[in-house]
């Protein structure tokens, strides 16, 4: 018996024309996440198979890539009867069960014997060898059988993926990254549908601390076990938030404010080539992020913004953060620059007309280019993953 990995693609097969296409970025994503590990990779549109002495390294790696349905521990045998059901006797000699199903995917059909005939022969093999029963609903143990045209291939253990889309097959987007419970989640919820990240966190020194931006860049760094590539471009936004606080009224402060984010997300979007812009805002959670707020603020870009958790609750949020260990970190006491003067009775209804009314008593314009010319930008590439796992 030849031990394999076989990576089933879910998702994938929905997608007929440019399967081919999505595969590639899919291979190309897993060469990128098994950097130093031993290995061979072969695939088709269908199937991919990984041959590793490795498997457990291979799998706790694979587990974290978009676009994988499962990760099968299997074994690869002839296609003839006599040596499947050899096969099974002898993989389940360690293997506690009391009762058992087989199940059997004849993909090829030059094979003469059925699928359901294939699995009652195979099942009568098991109970001559095993002090055991069929139970065809609630099996202790489901033994599947693939028979293709390249061998046959037996497995008892399925290792659940993520699904979604392979990273990058939508282009890249720029996360708006703060240090909340939010963004990272939006940031796993992007990549899970394709689109790869490059981030965005606004640092108002002395306002903010050291520690603050370096929580950040750890979220990021936890989000890159999903992508592998991620860039984190530190905005200095001190200058323009002191110019914010100064003409403003308070209660404007956090709409004005946001209104700039927006005006240097499109412009760093844009001087990058990135498509779309992506945050963790979540409808009515703060003031900034009603559907009002949303309106006068978004006003300001003509680029799309995604929200991938704008419909979500606050504990569904917190839930996916916990799935995939952003939690913690992002529940360190270290503020941003949207916390540190944050108004009391911020407005939740704000007029557009007194938003450019504000913004008209400074040159907000020069000070935004400014911000944009003096990005402090971080690369992620090739992060190594382990201590992440």
């Amino acid at each position: 018996m030849e031990k394999l990995l076989l990576i089933k693609y879910g998702e994938l097969t929905t997608k007929k024309g440019n399967r081919k296409m999505f595969i590639k970025i899919l291979v190309r994503n897993i060469e990128a996440i098994l950097e130093g590990e031993d290995y061979t990779l072969h695939y088709d549109r269908v199937r991919m198979y990984i041959e590793s002495p490795n498997t457990t390294s291979i799998i706790e790696r694979l587990v974290k890539v978009f676009g994988i349905h499962s990760i099968v521990e299997c074994f690869k045998v002839n296609t003839n009867m006599e040596e499947i059901a050899s096969s099974l006797v002898e993989l389940l000699k360690e293997v506690p069960f009391q009762t058992f199903k087989v199940e059997t995917k004849r993909a090829d059909k030059d094979f003469p014997i059925p699928s359901m005939e294939c699995s009652r022969k195979l099942g009568g093999v098991i109970l001559k060898n095993y002090d055991c029963k069929v139970d065809v609903h609630h099996p202790d143990l489901t033994l599947k059988v693939e028979i293709r045209k390249e061998g046959t291939f037996l497995y008892i253990r399925e290792n659940p993926g993520i699904g979604g889309y392979p990273v990058g097959i939508q282009g890249k987007g720029l996360l708006m990254l703060s240090g909340g419970i939010d963004s990272p989640v939006a940031g796993y919820l992007s990549l899970k549908r394709g689109v790869d990240l490059e981030c965005l966190y606004f640092e108002s020194p002395p306002h903010t601390s050291l520690e603050a931006k370096n929580k950040v860049i750890q979220l990021a760094r936890i989000i890159n076990a999903y992508s592998g590539n991620i860039k984190v471009h530190i905005v200095p936004f001190t200058k323009l938030q002191e110019e914010i606080y100064k003409n403003v009224p308070e209660s404007y402060v956090i709409t004005i404010m946001r209104r700039m984010m927006y005006r240097i997300a499109e412009g760093v979007a844009n001087k990058r080539k990135l498509k779309v812009l992506l945050n963790g805002e979540s409808i009515g959670q703060v003031a900034s992020q009603t559907l009002d707020s949303m309106r006068v603020i978004n006003s300001v870009t003509n680029i799309p913004v995604i929200r991938p958790v704008a419909c979500m609750d606050k504990l569904e949020i917190i839930d996916i953060a916990k799935k995939i260990n952003t939690y913690e970190t992002s529940i360190l006491p270290y503020e941003d620059c949207c916390t540190i003067f944050l108004p009391k009775h911020p407005v939740i209804n704000p007029e557009l007309g007194k938003c450019i009314e504000y913004e008209n008593r400074f040159d907000y314009a020069s000070l935004v280019e400014e911000c944009i010319n003096h990005i402090e930008t971080i690369s992620l590439k090739k992060q190594i993953i382990d201590d992440l796992l």
